[in-house]
C-alpha cells in the first residue's frame, strides 16, 4: 500500500508524525529502530536566542487532556545546530523543524542558519504558542500570517509549513492566507488557551497562570478546525490535536488531513504514534485500500 504524503518538495514515507515538543530530543531516544518507523520527526519549537521558558509548575493534568506552559524553553538555535543537528541527521526519518522567532527578522535570521546547516525536510514556522510572556499573536492576524509566511518561503530552502491557532474567530481565513502567501503547508491545532484554579490556595496551578489545553479534550475541537481548513485550502494540512488513537488519526485524514501528528498521546503511550501507524495500515489492508489519497478527505456527508 502506498502511504506516501507530499508537502512541497519533501516526500514523507507515511501519514504519522510527532507533535513539536512533545517527543523529547534525546538522541537514544530517536535511534530507536522503531522511531525510524514514522513518517517525520518534529523536536522541540527552537528560538533564535536562548530561551528560559515559564516559572513553574508547568504541566498541569486535567479531566480529559493537560495544560502546559513550558514557554519554548530551548538553548537557542545556534546549539540546536551544533549539538542535536548532525545527530537528527543520521536518523532515517524526514526532519521537519519548528522555529520561533518574537519579530520578523528573527524568524528570517533562524531560517537562513537552518538554510545552511542543510540536511532538513522542511520548516515549520510556529506562529501560535499562547505561552510565552510575550504573546505571539501572528497566527491570530491575516496579515500577519501572510506577511511572514512570504518572507520566510522568499529565503528558505526547504517547504514551509505555518502552524496556526484555534484561538481566533475563524481559522480557515488564517489557512488561506498562510497559503496566499506561499506556505506549502498548514499545522492545526496547536493548544487551545485554557487555566486551572486550586481551590485550597485560591491560586493558579500553573506558575504561568494560563497554559495550552491538549489531549482528547480539544479532538471534537480540533476536528472541525481541520475540516473546515481542508475545505479551503489546496495546500496539505498536518492535523493535531487529541490524536491518541489510529482511530482518531482516520478520523482526521477523512476530514481531509494529509498527515497527522500525536502529541499529548506521547505522554500517556510513547507507542502512540507507532500504535497509529499500525491501526491505520491495518485498516487500509481491512477495507482494501491500496493509497492513502483514497482516504484522504473520504468523510461522507449526510
Amino acid at each position: 500500500m502506498n502511504l506516501t504524503v507530499k508537502i512541497g518538495s519533501a516526500v514523507f514515507p507515511n501519514p504519522v508524525t510527532v507533535a513539536s515538543g512533545t517527543f523529547g530530543h534525546a538522541k537514544k531516544y530517536y535511534d530507536l529502530q522503531e522511531v525510524q518507523q514514522l513518517g517525520a520527526l518534529i523536536p522541540k519549537t527552537v528560538t533564535l536566542l536562548p530561551q528560559e521558558g515559564n516559572p513553574p509548575p508547568r504541566i498541569a493534568e486535567t479531566a480529559a487532556g493537560m495544560l502546559n506552559a513550558i514557554g519554548i524553553e530551548n538553548p537557542g538555535v545556534d546549539v540546536f545546530i551544533e549539538k542535536d543537528l548532525p545527530a537528527l541527521k543520521k536518523i532515517p526519518v524526514p526532519l521537519i523543524v519548528s522555529v520561533l522567532g518574537h519579530s520578523e527578522e528573527q524568524f528570517l535570521k533562524i531560517t537562513e542558519k537552518l538554510n545552511a546547516a542543510g540536511g532538513i525536510s522542511a520548516l515549520e514556522l510556529n506562529l501560535s504558542c499562547p505561552n510565552l510572556q510575550k504573546k505571539n499573536l501572528v497566527a491570530q492576524d491575516a496579515g500577519a500570517t501572510s506577511s511572514l509566511v512570504q518572507k520566510v518561503k522568499k529565503i528558505s530552502r526547504y517547504p514551509v509549513i505555518a502552524k496556526l491557532s484555534p484561538n481566533v474567530t475563524d481559522i480557515t481565513v488564517i489557512a488561506v492566507a498562510a497559503q496566499d502567501a506561499g506556505a506549502d503547508g498548514v499545522s492545526l491545532i496547536n493548544t487551545l488557551t485554557g487555566m486551572l484554579i486550586n481551590t485550597r490556595t485560591r491560586r493558579p496551578v500553573l506558575g504561568n497562570v494560563t497554559g495550552g489545553l491538549s489531549g482528547p479534550a480539544i479532538k471534537p475541537v480540533a476536528l472541525n478546525m481541520v475540516y473546515q481548513a481542508a475545505k479551503k485550502v489546496k495546500i496539505p494540512v498536518i492535523a493535531m490535536g487529541g490524536i491518541m488513537t489510529a482511530d482518531d488519526a482516520l478520523q482526521f485524514i477523512m476530514a481531509g488531513a494529509s498527515m497527522t501528528a500525536v502529541g499529548t498521546g506521547n505522554f500517556v503511550n510513547p507507542r502512540a504514534p507507532l500504535d497509529v501507524l499500525q491501526g491505520i495500515k491495518a485498516y487500509m489492508k481491512k477495507h482494501k485500500i491500496n493509497d492513502i489519497v483514497q482516504l484522504r478527505g473520504s468523510l461522507i456527508l449526510p
